[in-house]
């Protein structure tokens, strides 16, 4: 039976009873604003529902007093942690309690027991960190490692990639404290719940059902799915601990777990195996594991395509060997040799497989790359085209996974769908995204047809709907396809045992919901959509597909990658960039959100977004926030007074042109105490920010009247060098180090011949009308040039992507913004492509190198390095990304915390323990950031070339 609609108490009154309730008893825990809401709206899967009300538990009492509330009222309550669930499991009309930003202790290691005890918002990655430090680690290791939650992991039973060799959550848990509907806490564990009541219906319930839960569950490790009742039985201990891993948030709120340990191999290597196919592939991958690997990953070509289509990913797998499918095998040892002895001969049992075994760990970790970011990397085929989970979590016994693959494939075929395998091939567990329409009702009975039958197919075999995601509101509808009606009753018992009343994330498992019910997608998601101004070429021209993409999480890391600084500093779900997707889409949709385009909810929930694309990059999606908030903030104050900072700062290129006159009289008016105060306020600038100085010659006066030299003669072939705002009114200097550069490698260096812009500050403050003018004079100026083949060398990176990336976006049917995109280059680039002259000594020196973030998440700083490693420069890059600065944000009132936490990161600690070292930073936000924030002098590229030229 499923569920047809909601429950009467989720009429409107009774929820605004409760929100108001809730945040009067609660308020410094209780998220009530239609921002967080929306934000909370999904998770990593199909399925949307705005929650009612989010709560941020800071111990169980909140818990306790939340559920106390939503009893009183029939609120439904749903668990989430770093809501990576593929399957619909940690979203709900109701209350959804996030436990990741407070409950999230590693409350005691034993090393001697090799046990931790931690709260559920714990991430994964932060347990592995602490338990290595005793040489130990937590088996179970989903590739969201870096950002799910402990609790996330016992809800869903998640495995990972080492669970050939280290098992499920479960066979790694000891010990769960819960907490029941009324309140209660119990701690269930190997041979009780804790509660001789409850023990005694849950004995009852075996010895009711002991031949069919003997039967029906625990048949392979991977099956997941229902409940694992055969726990309970006598010749498995009544572990109830165990028994509840799995339920998916049904049964109680988990406060507390307490969970074994093992111990980390010495040393590892990597084999990737190659294969004609993947069937073949995973008809190895059986006896692979049997033979002693730690992992036997599989994935198959198309995966590697769709990573190679995106931005900087051309070069993805390039050390993979011969084949279109592969399987990662690790292995371990005592030493390095030892292990890779031990690779070879696992390569020796399949001699017809292609081979590649890998001892350095950098290059492991970009090959494991490809396979981690698979849930996010094929959502998006190699044309940018949709592709949903739904029947991602299948899994057979091992020994039937290639023909069930085979089967699979077979039924994809006749749907004329398309997906690209992978998954824990050595388990029998396969992972697959699908090209489902989920936007029509067409589609939508398509997708129905096709996971019915898929179940259907999966149980032929033996098999488990779920693998390692739960069923969620995916699957759990196509339970009785896999059981028979005594398991199912059993099911609903157990969840009656804890939560007689199902206010725990109903829906799910028992009495379940309808799988094409409420998806994301569905109909209705481009309601308020507009032709954007941008081009979105890779969403087909769509707003809405652009916002609605997977949301695998992977801006929540925070202690990797440079994606998102703003959740980093906030650790809040609204400022990441997955959040910030889910309020724009709920936009869209106009049902949750009001206001549409003039959404005061969605600008504050943009606000503090640095536009740094790292997300751009970052992204398995490649989301691009920046350019979404450029867009937005263009509709949104359409024919409207902007914000005073869009004045100030967004027209900086006409102000900083109008004060190159008297830059003296305007440095004395800016650094007066009195005055400066006056001009922040008046422009929304930050008061704790100083406003950087006008040069006394602009770089183009300077350039315009020196004296001309040999080598810039009319028969040395012409370069271009692009004159930035910032470059010629702030740091002329940077410009003429460049030209000294490039005329020493025997370029004639022009400058266009007339002021030019690339609309860089008024495309960060959505001003996008008047970028595309600036842009479109731009084009007239250069066109000459660019149809001379003439390069375009930019210093200024923010302004280098102008030109090379977002002009074409902006003006898409301009033949000569796309005759700019190759032509521009950064002076990086440039000096190295220049094979035959170099004019550059060695500096022999160290240098903390802070890459720009537009630079890294675009083109990528690869020449940067290459070009400071043959200047005999030793770097110290700074990894985490944005400098803080960025632009325009970090001058902007109200952004000052935010822009020190992204530099208190790792840039600023780099440059004070480097008191005698060079400071590199091409951009002149990093720079000013540097300055500002520690004192010390940042200096360009182009001034570290000048520095290291010989005699001319």
């Amino acid at each position: 039976m499923t569920r047809t609609g909601p429950d009467a108490a989720h009429r409107s009154d009774v929820l605004e009873e409760f929100r108001a309730r809730l945040a009067l008893s609660l308020p410094e825990a209780a998220r009530t604003d239609l921002a967080a809401r929306a934000a909370y709206s999904s998770d990593a899967s199909v399925y949307r529902q705005v929650p009612c009300a989010v709560l941020h538990p800071r111990h169980p009492g909140d818990i306790r007093q939340a559920l106390a509330l939503a009893t009183a009222s029939g609120i439904p309550v749903v668990a989430r942690g770093g809501g990576t669930s593929v399957a619909g499991n940690a979203i709900g009309p109701g209350l959804v309690v996030d436990f990741s930003r407070h409950m999230n202790r590693i409350l005691s290691i034993d090393p001697e027991q090799r046990t931790a005890v931690v709260e559920p918002g714990v991430v994964l990655d932060d347990l592995r960190a602490a338990a290595a430090e005793h040489g130990l680690t937590f088996g179970p290791d989903p590739s969201t490692h870096s950002r799910c939650t402990i609790g996330g992991m016992i809800g869903n039973n998640a495995c990972g990639s080492h669970s050939v060799v280290w098992g499920t959550t479960a066979d790694n848990v000891t010990g769960l404290r819960m907490m029941l509907p009324d309140g209660r806490e119990i701690d269930a564990r190997h041979g009780t719940s804790g509660d001789p009541a409850l023990d005694d219906r849950l004995r009852d319930l075996r010895d009711r059902t002991m031949a069919p839960l003997r039967v029906e569950l625990g048949r392979f490790r991977r099956q997941v799915s229902g409940y694992a009742l055969q726990h309970l039985l006598p010749e498995n201990g009544f572990d109830v601990a165990r028994a509840l891993v799995g339920s998916e948030g049904t049964c109680g709120l988990l406060t507390q777990a307490t969970v074994r340990l093992v111990e980390l191999p010495a040393a590892r290597v990597l084999l990737v195996l190659g294969f004609p196919d993947v069937y073949v592939a995973a008809q190895h991958a059986p006896r692979l594991a049997k033979a002693g690997a730690l992992t036997v990953e599989g994935m198959d070509a198309g995966l590697l395509a769709a990573l190679r289509s995106r931005p900087g990913g051309e070069r993805a797998g390039a050390t993979l060997p011969s084949g279109t499918a592969w399987l990662y095998c690790e292995t371990g040892g005592h030493t390095v040799d030892e292990a890779e002895t031990t690779a070879y001969a696992l390569a020796d049992l399949v001699p017809e497989a292609s081979r590649t075994v890998v001892r350095d760990g950098a290059e492991s970790r970009a090959l494991w790359r490809v396979r981690e970011e698979s849930a996010g990397i094929a959502t998006r085929g190699v044309d940018g085209g949709e592709a949903w989970p739904g029947w991602e979590d299948s899994a057979v016994p091992p020994e039937h996974l290639a023909p069930y693959l085979r089967d699979l494939h077979a039924l994809l075929r006749r749907y004329g769908l398309h997906g690209s395998p992978f998954g824990h091939f050595g388990e029998g567990c396969l992972h697959l995204r699908t090209d489902w329409d989920l936007t029509t009702a067409t589609g939508i009975r398509d997708y129905r047809a096709f996971v019915e039958e898929a179940a259907d197919l999966v149980a032929e075999y033996g098999g488990t709907l779920s693998g390692e995601h739960g069923d969620g509101r995916a699957r759990s509808e196509l339970l009785p396809r896999m059981y028979p009606q005594d398991v199912l009753d059993a099911f609903a018992a157990f969840k009656a045992v804890f939560d007689p009343g199902d206010l725990l994330n109903p829906g799910v498992i028992v009495d379940p919901a309808p799988l094409d019910e409420a998806l994301r997608p569905g109909p209705g998601g481009d309601r308020l959509e507009l032709i954007p101004v941008h081009a979105l070429e890779r969403d087909g021209g769509s707003f809405a597909a652009a916002v609605r993409r997977a949301g695998v999480g992977k801006c929540r890391e925070e202690t990797q990658g440079t994606m998102c600084p703003s959740f980093k500093a906030t650790r809040d779900e609204v400022h990441s960039t997955r959040g910030r997707s889910r309020i724009l889409a709920e936009m869209l949709r106009g049902d949750s959100i009001p206001d549409g385009w003039r959404s005061t909810e969605v600008r504050d929930a943009l606000d503090l977004c640095l536009s740094c694309k790292a997300c751009a990059g970052e992204c398995p999606v490649n989301v691009d926030m920046a350019t979404y908030k450029a867009e937005f903030l263009h509709h949104h104050y359409a024919g409207r007074l902007r914000p005073a900072s869009h004045y100030s700062m967004g027209m900086l290129p006409l102000w900083s042109r109008l004060a190159a006159r008297i830059p003296g009289a305007v440095n004395a008016v800016t650094s007066h105490p009195t005055a400066s105060s006056l001009l922040k306020r008046l422009g929304g600038i930050e008061p704790r920010r100083e406003i950087p100085r006008y040069a006394q010659q602009t770089f183009r006066s300077w350039f315009d009247g020196r004296e001309a030299v040999p080598a810039a003669a009319d028969e040395a072939p012409t370069v271009v060098l692009w004159p930035d705002t910032f470059t010629n009114f702030y740091t002329p200097q940077v410009g003429r180090a460049a030209v000294e550069v490039l005329e020493r490698l025997g370029f004639r260096v022009v400058l266009p011949p007339r002021q030019v812009c690339c609309g860089l500050t008024w495309h960060s403050t959505g001003q996008l009308t008047t970028a595309r003018r600036k842009l479109r004079r731009t084009l007239a100026t250069l066109r000459a040039h660019l149809r001379s083949g003439h390069p375009v060398v930019g210093l200024e990176p923010s302004c280098t992507v102008m030109l090379r990336d977002e002009a074409a976006r902006l003006l898409p049917d301009d033949p000569d913004a796309a005759l700019l995109r190759s032509a521009t280059t950064t002076l990086a680039e440039f000096v190295l492509a220049q094979d035959g002259r170099w004019p550059f000594g060695r500096l022999d020196t160290t240098a903390v190198f802070q890459p720009h973030c537009h630079q890294q998440s675009t083109s990528g700083t690869a020449a940067d390095r290459a070009l400071l490693t043959r200047l005999g420069v030793e770097q110290d890059a700074v990894s985490s990304g944005c400098c803080g600065l960025a632009g325009n944000f970090g001058f902007e009132k109200g952004h000052w915390e935010v822009s020190q936490s992204s530099a208190e990161r790792e840039l600023y600690p780099k440059v004070r323990a480097a008191p005698d070292g060079l400071i590199l930073a091409d951009g002149f936000s990093c720079r000013t950031q540097i300055a500002q924030g520690t004192g010390r002098e940042g200096h360009h590229l182009a001034e570290i070339l000048r520095r290291a030229l010989g005699p001319s």
